[in-house]
């Protein structure tokens, strides 16, 4: 079987990065793609663009060793990997656009041989409009997939914070369009992942993907829906959740102020929007879910009518704990809507950034520290459990209007 000696990663971002780190690690030569030139610039340099936890220390290795090296345009290869964003538009249909122009953007160099793997999250049926993307660009191969080139869709599933780790260890999924297609796509994962690989067609391994987020969103719907209830019943929904879990069988997950990221908040609606009568449930935990911001911004401005001019500090921007991804944030849509809807001095504390983005630095609010936030603010609003926020002593919360959506100032 021919082997992979070059292997060209599209989309550098939390997913396409690492990965085309990992393989370079493996002894692959791999030349990494992106539109943007400034993380081409800093990725050439030998730094990631992104925290991960150990990425800048993996990347320096392999960019001085020359295994990798980023550019903005494709290159001939053995193996192509695209991992472009793939985000929802009005009506929250998939948008795939990027997959689109990153599969055009190949095309001219796809050889006799080669293996097209998708790794973006997709909506089923995604991976075969790529073939018809590639073959629309090159009439030659066109009725050739599984012959004279090889395509599948190989989803990632990995945890920020853990990527490198995980991309390792983690069981694969590898969805082929044809089996000569899986085969060959087993073979180029097989080169670096530890754990198993699992074949299945593709449209299989793209609903696999989305089910497992889907999961997770409809089990975090469950929590929040019980917070909801709380509050109207005036119980502890912490404890309440707690007590429940005592039972052997049950494991209900945290509340918080929504649910963010790339993949929970958007995954579930492709499934709404490729089977939109029979997805109720997972149309609803969607709803659950995206209306929790809502709820916390009113119980802001509820403490806010408590002073005449207060100073509100949101505390936490990323969606999820000790990282900086703000992509698709509640905490981040928090702070916004509180900027845009409250007459008052607001505030972000999020230790993972240096500057704040646009949406919110055009709104007048300023990024503090920790301790500055604590001295000034009259309203703490915890929105992100990062470590850095739990290790604040109770007496200098007593002193405060806290309102705490994850659960770690009790």
């Amino acid at each position: 079987m021919h082997k992979f000696e070059t292997i060209c990663v599209v989309g550098l971002g939390y997913i396409g990065l690492p990965t085309a780190a990992v393989f370079a690690k493996s002894g692959v030569q791999v030349i990494g793609v992106d539109t943007n030139e400034k993380a081409v610039r800093t990725i050439n340099s030998g730094k990631a663009h992104i925290v991960e936890v150990d990425l800048d220390g993996l990347l320096q290795g392999v960019v001085a060793n020359g295994s990798l090296k980023a550019q903005t345009t494709p290159t001939e290869a053995d193996a192509f990997i695209i991992a472009v964003p793939t985000p929802f538009k009005d009506g929250f249909s998939p948008d795939l656009s990027y997959v689109e122009a990153a599969t055009r953007s190949i095309a001219p160099y796809v050889r006799n041989g080669n293996l097209i793997v998708l790794e973006s999250t997709v909506p089923p049926g995604a991976t075969d409009k790529m073939v018809a993307w590639l073959e629309e660009e090159r009439p030659d191969l066109k009725g050739m997939c599984g012959r004279s080139y090889h395509a599948a869709h190989c989803p990632e599933r990995v945890l920020p914070g853990r990527v490198l780790i995980e991309l390792v260890q983690n069981d694969r999924i590898i969805g082929g369009i044809t089996e000569e297609c899986a085969d060959r796509a087993e073979a180029l994962y097989e080169i670096f992942v530890k754990g198993n690989c699992y074949r299945t067609n593709a449209r299989t391994a793209e609903m696999a993907k989305l089910s497992e987020n889907a999961f997770r969103d409809v089990n975090i719907a469950f929590a929040n829906e019980l917070s909801l209830i709380a509050d109207k019943l005036d119980i502890d929904v912490w404890e309440l959740i707690s007590l429940a879990n005592k039972h052997p069988r049950v494991n209900i997950l945290q509340p918080g102020p929504g649910v963010g990221g790339h993949c929970i908040a958007v995954d579930p609606w492709f499934i709404v929007d490729a089977a939109p009568e029979q997805a109720r449930l997972i149309r609803t935990s969607r709803e659950v879910n995206d209306n929790k911001p809502a709820v916390v911004i009113e119980k802001v401005k509820r403490a806010t009518n408590r002073f005449k001019e207060p100073t509100v500090a949101c505390f936490g921007l990323a969606f999820k704990a000790d990282i900086d991804d703000l992509r698709s944030s509640p905490a981040l849509e928090i702070t916004k809507r509180l900027a845009e809807e409250l007459d008052c001095n607001l505030i972000a504390v999020e230790p993972n950034i240096d500057e704040l983005p646009a949406s919110l630095s055009d709104k007048g609010i300023t990024l503090t520290t920790t301790e500055d936030a604590m001295e000034t603010a009259d309203i703490l609003v915890l929105l992100v459990d990062h470590k850095p926020f739990k290790r604040i002593a109770p007496v200098k919360l007593a002193e405060k209007v806290v309102i705490d959506t994850r659960g770690i100032w009790r």
